[in-house]
């Protein structure tokens, strides 16, 4: 009777197999994280090519337009759907946290703490 009783406890817990961490799941993780690495990496570094008279947004869009390579990757990664929704918000995103760097690269504390 114990047995039986075992039994029907682990049903339930065989049914939801499907929702555990697998390890090709975590191995993906990893690739995107490693990308967006990569992309912050380089848009960092070209945030602060430019000099202090020079307008912070062409500025974050040309770090943006030179890591690009970097942000197709982290696209690939993270985007294996191909859903053009999230392709566009890793863009945006993209564009957005070049603007951060260079911001931070100039001191503006504000916007330091803002984004953090």
């Amino acid at each position: 009777m114990r047995r039986a009783y075992l039994l029907l406890a682990l049903l339930p817990l065989a049914a939801c197999e499907g929702s555990f961490v697998r390890p090709e799941d975590y191995g993906r993780k990893v690739q995107i994280e490693k990308s967006y690495q990569a992309r912050d990496t380089c848009l960092k570094s070209h945030a602060t090519d430019g000099t202090a008279g020079e307008d912070p947004t062409q500025l974050a869009h040309a770090a943006a337009l030179a890591c690009q390579g970097e942000t197709e990757k982290y696209i690939a990664a993270a985007n294996t759907d191909g859903d053009v929704k999230v392709t566009a918000q890793i863009r945006e995103d993209t564009e957005f946290r070049a603007m951060k760097y260079v911001m931070k690269a100039r001191g503006l504390a504000s916007f330091q703490s803002s984004t953090n």
